[in-house]
């Protein structure tokens, strides 16, 4: 039998300033249920949700091992937006027909905006 990957959770000492990151650049909604201590973060479209629980204090925040890449059709139009609601992502890399570019999440979690799920 098959699974989908629905989730992902994110462990962070920083869940307020995550969950108004991801709302406001990425358009996630913010689901706070009375006496749990995830916040879950859905996104508006058929994506992925992101859980933030809190880290334990030896948790190390901003691992590099997972990259979370947010499928978009116009990368430098993204970047552009983003900027302005302060936002800034590096530079505008082009590879094999598509477009990414890099930054990190208030907990120093690598990003990225990506066109390859739209490449011809």
């Amino acid at each position: 039998m098959a699974a989908s990957l629905g989730r992902l959770v994110i462990y962070t000492s920083k869940i307020d300033q995550m969950a108004e990151f991801y709302s406001r650049h990425f358009g996630f909604s913010v689901l706070r249920a009375d006496g749990d201590r995830i916040v879950e973060l859905r996104a508006q479209n058929s994506g992925m949700a992101l859980l933030l629980h809190p880290a334990a204090a030896k948790q190390k925040e901003g691992q590099v091992l997972v990259k979370l890449v947010f499928d978009v059709e116009d990368v430098a139009g993204f970047c552009e937006a983003a900027r302005a609601r302060g936002l800034d992502f590096g530079k505008i890399h082009k590879a094999g027909g598509y477009e990414f570019a890099n930054a990190k999440d208030p907990s120093r979690n690598s990003i990225q905006v990506s066109s390859r799920a739209f490449r011809e």
